[in-house]
């Protein structure tokens, strides 16, 4: 077992229920608050009049926060514990959410970019943090199972936030162009923009609002206490960086965040395309519900079929199907091509928590290194979907597909190979 609790020998898995509910919780808000963040490209493009990268750079920053934050978490986590580093966690993102509010009301693109990234960094607190925490909570062979039942109330965020963009964020039904924009006044120009801005106030000020509560609900909960095994245990020793298959499950959870992000981003646009549907941003957005609804059923049926089948295998298949899907996509046109795309979020479903439960697999007393280091790799949902925004702008939305494709082929790999504990890097 990689982690254990603090709890009598005899204690057994239904002394975590309440333990395990209470962190579920913040898997909603984590899943929420990322896939509302995801809403803001579109309307940041509507505001700003920006090309498809710039305003990318919005979900950039958010997944940056990985990167920044993910190693200082596990340092946080070792000295105040995973209860009190979830707290100091929420209220980082009560303060990104209140800084939405300049921001909007400015207009200010710099400033929605700070504030998304220092909500970015509240929720990769909470995640490295949350993550082996609920992988500890009962036996190491369990552990997928787990992951993937609490991120079920990750998916029930995600399916949320783009109904709550579609109707608040993404209301307006015309946006000007660049050409009627720059035909109005200065003036005319600030009121325009500060309009279309301001809808994200009162979405934000609700947030911030609702995670100073969480957190301090979280503050004077009853969590036991979860520490690292013993080096002593022979399970685990030297450098993170000499288990492959951790370091190999930090490259599939980069290329992971990336393209999961990266498709619900690409399919706002590429919905637009006459062949497609020639849908208004608006209601491709809503439509990326069916995305995240694929997701929250599959972890669903996933979190049962891991009781029977093994993690590693099963994500092997499905990334082999995600690649299919997207391929699929690209050579047909509207409700086919639309519906296969969408697909991609049931096969989605597993990846996440059984990449993150067999990265850190046998770890023992490095368990805080290996998830840090696993959940800095979140970044890829920063650097991949810019990617695919510079490949629409230079190339079209159809080529650009080809690195969706790429992603998925390596989480296969890791699936039916990569995750196995014996491989080890020099």
């Amino acid at each position: 077992m990689a982690t254990k609790s603090t709890a009598p020998q005899n204690s057994t898995m239904p002394s975590y229920t309440g333990p395990f509910l209470t962190v579920t919780i913040l898997y909603f808000i984590f899943g929420f608050i990322t896939n509302l963040n995801m809403q803001l490209v579109p309307h940041l493009k509507g505001v700003f009049d920006l090309l498809n990268w710039e305003a990318a750079l919005a979900n950039g920053v958010f997944f940056l926060a990985y990167f920044v934050m993910s190693t200082p978490t596990s340092w946080l986590i070792d000295r105040i514990g995973y209860k009190k580093t979830m707290v100091v966690a929420l209220f980082v993102q009560v303060v990104g959410a209140l800084l939405f509010l300049p921001a909007s009301s400015l207009p200010n693109f710099w400033m929605f970019l700070l504030a998304s990234f220092v909500v970015g960094s509240g929720v990769a607190a909470l995640q490295t943090a949350a993550n082996p925490y609920v992988s500890a909570l009962g036996p190491e062979h369990s552990a997928p199972f787990r992951q993937t039942l609490a991120q079920t109330f990750n998916s029930i965020g995600g399916v949320v936030a783009p109904m709550v963009a579609s109707a608040l964020i993404l209301k307006h039904s015309h946006l000007l162009s660049n050409v009627e924009l720059k035909a109005k006044s200065a003036a005319e120009q600030l009121t325009y923009q500060a309009s279309i801005a301001s809808t994200v106030r009162t979405p934000y000020l609700v947030i911030a609002a609702i995670l100073a509560v969480l957190g301090i609900a979280v503050a004077f909960a009853h969590l036991p206490v979860v520490r690292s095994e013993e080096k002593s245990d022979g399970k685990a020793s030297g450098s993170i960086l000499s288990y492959r298959h951790t370091v190999l499950a930090t490259i599939a959870i980069f290329l992971y965040v990336g393209v999961e992000v990266g498709l619900a981003q690409y399919m706002v646009g590429y919905f637009g395309l006459p062949e497609l549907g020639g849908l208004a941003a608006a209601t491709a957005a809503g439509l990326t519900a069916y995305y995240w609804a694929g997701a929250l059923v599959g972890r669903i049926l996933g979190s049962a079929v891991l009781t029977k089948l093994k993690a590693g295998p099963l994500v092997g298949v499905f990334g082999l199907c995600a690649a299919l899907c997207v391929v699929a996509s690209q050579v047909t046109t509207g409700h086919v091509a639309m519906g296969s795309l969408l697909i991609c979020g049931f096969f989605n479903s597993i990846m996440f928590p059984s990449i993150f439960a067999l990265g850190i697999t046998g770890l023992g007393s490095m368990t805080s290194k290996g998830s840090g280091m696993i959940m800095t790799a979140v970044v890829g949902g920063a650097v991949i979907p810019v990617t695919i925004g510079w490949l629409i702008d230079v190339f079209g939305y159809r080529p650009a597909a080809i690195l969706p494709v790429f992603c998925y082929a390596f989480i296969a790999f890791y699936g039916f190979v990569g995750h196995k504990p014996k491989l080890r890097a020099a």
